[in-house]
């Protein structure tokens, strides 16, 4: 992600950082890089789920990461969230126009985030972590159920995704929002 070291950002300037680096495929590229090759997993369905993941978890992050105090953190959500709109809007009418068939991405990102929040309410146990949620929701929504492998890249995908997420807010600094 990009970052001004020179100042501090504006919660505009970090949500088009974080929604670039939501839809950033390198990460996903790598990750497909260690799928074994012969593996049974359809990998076009493994790289749209991961592009899925990629951008919910982004917003997790923001979630987990930002303390709920900060006046900056409804503002930074709400135009992220804005933004991957936008963005997902772009999706479905580029879809329709070149297959002629309607899909609504934002609809769809909906939807998996719902299964996913259902299932780590499902799955609150103390002792439970998180990504040892995700994965098997993931696998699932990938037509791998139990999968280890692709267990383990959706895994991956969201706790570096997390990481990444953390990090980033840790080394930028937000212009607060002045409230009139």
């Amino acid at each position: 992600m990009k970052d001004h070291p020179a100042g501090t950002l504006t919660v505009d300037q970090m949500a088009e950082n974080l929604s670039a680096f939501a839809i950033d495929r390198a990460d996903i590229k790598s990750l497909l890089g260690t799928i074994p090759e012969g593996h049974p997993i359809d990998l076009n369905r493994l790289e749209y789920e991961l592009a899925i993941l990629k951008i919910l978890s982004v917003g997790w992050g923001l979630a987990f990461y930002m303390p709920a105090t900060d006046i900056n953190k409804t503002p930074l959500t709400q135009t992220f969230w804005e933004q991957i709109r936008e963005i997902s809007n772009n999706v479905s009418t580029l879809t329709e126009t070149t297959t002629g068939t309607r899909v609504d991405y934002f609809g769809i990102l909906k939807e998996r985030l719902d299964t996913f929040v259902q299932q780590m309410q499902e799955n609150q146990a103390e002792e439970t972590n998180p990504t040892g949620v995700m994965g098997p929701v993931f696998a699932d929504a990938c037509g791998a159920p139990n999968d280890p492998m692709v267990i383990l890249t959706g895994t991956k995908m969201f706790a570096l995704t997390l990481g990444s997420v953390k990090e980033y807010l840790a080394a930028v600094k937000i212009k607060d929002i002045t409230i009139h």
